[in-house]
């Protein structure tokens, strides 16, 4: 992720950058849903690392137990 630098107006006034972050997750939430809404969702690397590891765990413990 690349960091945001704040502009000046937010470094004076904390209020106003604090409504800007606000602003910027909301947008970014709402630009997900809408990813989401066209079928470009992806699932996360960890939950496919999770289910290989159960299935192949599986695998194993049939093959052992037998």
């Amino acid at each position: 992720m690349a960091s945001h630098e704040p502009s000046d107006r937010d470094r004076r006034d904390p209020i106003e950058a604090r409504r800007s972050w606000i602003e910027r997750r909301r947008q970014k939430i709402i630009d997900e849903v809408a990813r989401n809404r066209r079928g470009e969702y992806t699932v996360p690397t960890w939950v496919l690392a999770a289910a290989l590891v159960l299935i192949v765990g599986g695998w194993l413990a049939l093959i052992f137990m037998v």
